[in-house]
């Protein structure tokens, strides 16, 4: 089996991907995307600069 890795994704991918599971486009401020969804009490913030998401942003805390 090969080795798997964590890549950076563009930033779009990602959003299809939450809207997939629910999350709704609230609103656009500069270069952030703004996203909620129903039962989830903080917004699921998305920078869109630089365009693929840092590997970073994917680690649980």
């Amino acid at each position: 089996m090969p080795d798997r890795k964590i890549v950076p994704i563009h930033y779009e991918i990602l959003i299809k991907i939450f809207e997939l599971d629910g999350f709704v486009v609230q609103r656009k401020k500069g270069d952030h995307i703004i996203m909620t969804k129903q039962g989830i009490k903080r917004p699921l913030v998305i920078k869109t600069s630089p365009r693929l998401v840092p590997v970073t942003t994917f680690v649980p805390i």
